[in-house]
């Protein structure tokens, strides 16, 4: 199989990769973690800027989210922020901190969570199938251009779907992980 080529594999399946990770990061379990309020953008003086550009974040226990604006002016902007989120939280400020308690999952909550992580990861699988089928592509095309043969045409398609399983199971295990995490009480 051609070097630049199987770079170009792993490093897209990689971003796929990488990509849920975030994506499950960001996802409630109960427990505070910072990735859940990363993607908040926040109003500061009429741009929209990352929520840990303008503020420190903390978790000073497992339950609670500490966020201290390095302006005390933009305090309510923050406010409004998490609230316009999908994340279903509530901010508390006391003027100088915004506290953010992340409630324990109901039994609801955790089997609608994990159809979610069911649905990013089916994402993802089809994802690094469209690489797989683009890499396919590229391989024919070098079939026909540098007059590879039939049988380094096929062995290279047989070596990316090989990527590809491994990926796949990546994926799968990723989503294994994370329904455990999210289902344990």
């Amino acid at each position: 199989m051609d070097k630049k080529l199987e770079q170009q594999l792993h490093s897209k399946m990689d971003g796929v990769i990488n990509f849920l990770h975030k994506e499950y990061g960001a996802l409630r379990t109960g427990r505070a973690s910072l990735g859940l309020i990363e993607g908040i953008m926040v109003d500061y003086y009429g741009t929209m800027t990352p929520l840990d550009r303008v503020a420190t974040l903390g978790l000073p226990d497992p339950q609670t989210i500490t966020i201290q604006p390095w302006e005390q002016k933009i305090i309510t902007n923050i406010e409004r922020a998490i609230q316009k989120s999908d994340l279903d939280l509530t901010p508390m400020n006391d003027g100088k901190v915004v506290r953010i308690k992340i409630p324990p999952l109901t039994e609801e909550r955790r089997k609608h969570l994990v159809k979610v992580i069911k649905k990013k990861a089916e994402e993802a699988k089809v994802a690094v199938r469209n690489i797989r089928r683009d890499i396919n592509e590229d391989i024919k095309k070098l079939e026909k251009e540098e007059h590879f043969s039939e049988d380094d045409t096929k062995k290279s398609q047989a070596e990316v779907q090989k990527i590809t399983d491994n990926y796949i199971k990546q994926v799968d295990e990723t989503f294994a992980h994370k329904e455990k995490e999210i289902m344990e009480v």
